[in-house]
């Protein structure tokens, strides 16, 4: 474990800033290698600061950071990608927007999670080159099920059949017969754009034009990040999802 006082590097998107004073920020970050990090950047919220506007969130950015006890101290900061197409479309970036509070709420400070920023960076990256109506819900079910919460989707969680699947519980975690159906209503459509999204099929699912099926692969997608992290996605709103 690295000792307090220590300099280390690494890699990371910037999740989310606040205030710190009169001219400091609180900068979080999804790093590569050191998990969720808590840092400060002194004097970015000055005119002549030389990184403020390389530790907005949703930044990639090349760090140098001085382990401090509670807060680290950002010491170095170098845009590797602003993601420039996804700030200049609205609806772009509300979509990182969620991403990035999702992977907020969902990883570890300080605990080592290299897949998840990997995760996090080649989702933004496929955002910023398309605007795919599944790159949220993709991001989704991909991260529950690396946290351990793959849904069943080819039998019913309720008595075993693996035909007539018609509805998805989420406290059941999966899908459910005619007979035994509780939830959502979950249409053949829907179930298998999630077959694909959860089977390694992910590219050609984002591929899809926008439909009813992805409206509702998406949707569900949202309230099973909620019904995980037990709270309201805040930049949701952000969203059209009429």
């Amino acid at each position: 474990m690295r000792s307090k006082g220590a300099l280390y590097r690494d890699h990371g998107v910037v999740l989310r800033t606040y205030k710190l004073g009169e001219a400091d920020r609180i900068i979080v970050i999804a790093t590569e290698h050191n998990g969720k990090v808590r840092a400060v950047a002194k004097g970015v919220r000055k005119t002549r600061s030389k990184f403020g506007s390389r530790l907005e969130p949703m930044s990639h950015v090349a760090l140098q950071l001085y382990q401090g006890r509670e807060l680290d101290i950002v010491t170095q900061a170098e845009t590797v990608d602003h993601f420039r197409a996804i700030r200049e479309d609205l609806d772009r970036y509300g979509h990182a927007a969620s991403m990035l509070e999702a992977v907020d709420q969902m990883a570890m400070e300080r605990e080592d999670n290299p897949r998840l920023y990997r995760m996090l960076l080649g989702a933004l990256r496929s955002l910023a080159a398309d605007d795919s109506p599944l790159v949220v819900a993709g991001f989704y079910w991909k991260l529950l099920a690396q946290e351990g919460f793959r849904p069943e989707l080819d039998v019913c969680v309720g008595c075993g059949e693996d035909a007539d699947l018609v509805a998805f519980d989420l406290h059941e975690g999966g899908t459910l017969c005619r007979v035994c159906r509780s939830g959502f209503p979950l249409s053949a459509g829907a179930l298998d754009l999630l077959r694909r999204i959860l089977g390694g099929q992910l590219a050609g699912a984002l591929a899809e034009p926008r439909s009813a099926a992805t409206h509702e692969v998406d949707q569900l997608a949202t309230r099973a990040m909620e019904h995980h992290i037990e709270r309201r996605l805040k930049s949701v709103g952000m969203l059209d999802r009429g």
